[in-house]
């Protein structure tokens, strides 16, 4: 019988009180990526639970403990119970009715393995009793997940064609916990990559960020543009961009800076702006990510070359990001703060110029030579004000 290693958080404060209010082990288990990630000492952050009991029954069960609930998801049987430790998902154990590929139309269920069989992959489909962390196995997760193999649940051409999304999903899975590939599931990817074009852009940009932000996604990349999944989600980027997605995570590596999935995303597009707007259009990207990515993809061979100005004009983020995606060394802007242009409009009205377009020319070049002469102090900028008023 396996059982769940003794992990901090199964000691977290409030989850025996909410376990107990729910009726104990009979009718609530943990499930999916706290059971998994326990199995492969993996660091937990979000704890779900699933329970055998309808959502009213388990708001107000939670209500008559004292425990604060929010029905985050009432109509898909999901309720957030707020406790001292951090929240806890419950969900109501489900099984599909019918599903087109984008959702799916459920209904409540009482038997635990019909809950495991609607999910997406063996290693997520892992119960785990709250008292004795005896764990529950229906589809051979166990093993898959001793094999790092990301497999689906029952055929992988009929999984994918309840949710397209889960395309994607395979892929991160694959790029996060997989070592041995599953080969029935690499085919059906390929073979059902035009599904994702009905999806909706959001959920295809949140699952293509996520993977990005993960250590190393360049391998698994690189096979979903050979399984002609990328070109479907994002044509942009060629064998040259995968390869220099693989040259960037290696400049991150070597000078210490953390993974970004906006910059790497950029790696993955030709450094051109109209490119970027495209895609963040096309992805309906965040208006920062957006700016993020456009700024990247302004990138030139001399970005390397005044690195302080560079990023004072554009912001350091920005900055980091050209100059790793050019193979240079930012590391001389971590934890650099820009400073403030010690001038003000104000000032150069005060000395006689008239208020208007010459106050904003004068402005721009003191500030143009204080960036150059690398941020001088107030007393520099005074003379190099005098200088401009002079001429």
């Amino acid at each position: 019988m396996a059982r769940l290693p003794d992990a901090d958080w199964t000691r977290r404060e409030g989850l025996a009180q909410l376990v107990a209010a729910l009726g104990g082990p009979e009718c609530v288990r943990w499930v999916g990526g706290a059971v998994r990630d326990t199995l492969l000492d993996h660091p937990v952050r979000d704890i779900d639970a699933a329970t055998t009991l309808h959502p009213d029954d388990v708001i107000d069960r939670l209500k008559q403990a004292g425990i604060r609930v929010v029905p985050t998801g009432i109509d898909h049987g999901t309720v957030t119970a707020i406790l001292p430790g951090g929240p806890v998902e419950v969900t109501t154990l489900r099984k599909d009715v019918s599903t087109d590929g984008r959702r799916a139309t459920v209904e409540f269920a009482s038997n635990w393995q019909d809950d495991a069989a609607r999910r997406d992959f063996t290693i997520n489909a892992l119960f785990a009793d709250p008292q004795s962390l005896e764990v529950f196995d229906y589809f051979g997760g166990l093993d898959d997940l001793a094999a790092r193999r990301v497999r689906f649940i029952g055929h992988a051409r009929d999984r994918i064609r309840e949710d397209h999304l889960r395309i994607l999903r395979y892929y991160r899975f694959q790029a996060r916990f997989g070592a041995e590939l599953d080969r029935e599931a690499e085919d059906a990817c390929a073979d059902l990559a035009g599904t994702l074009k009905g999806l909706s852009r959001e959920r295809v940009a949140w699952e293509l960020l996520a993977l990005l932000a993960l250590p190393d996604p360049s391998p698994t990349v690189a096979r979903m543009r050979e399984c002609g999944v990328l070109p479907v989600v994002l044509p942009e980027a060629g064998p040259h961009e995968v390869e220099n997605l693989v040259r960037t995570i290696e400049s991150e590596r070597t000078f210490g800076i953390d993974p970004d999935a906006i910059r790497r995303m950029a790696a993955l597009l030709p450094p051109v702006r109209a490119i970027a707007e495209t895609v963040s259009a096309r992805l309906r990207l965040s208006r920062a990510q957006r700016e993020r990515l456009t700024c990247a993809a302004s990138r030139t061979a001399n970005d390397a070359l005044d690195q302080k100005a560079l990023a004072y004009e554009n912001g350091t983020a920005c900055a980091i990001d050209r100059i790793l995606l050019g193979g240079g060394d930012p590391s001389q802007l971590v934890g650099w703060q820009a400073p403030t242009f010690p001038l003000k409009g104000g000032e150069i009205v005060a000395r006689g110029v008239s208020a208007g377009p010459e106050v904003a020319r004068i402005l721009r070049s003191v500030e143009r030579r204080w960036i150059a002469e690398g941020f001088p102090p107030r007393e520099r900028v005074e003379q190099l004000l005098a200088e401009a008023l002079a001429n």
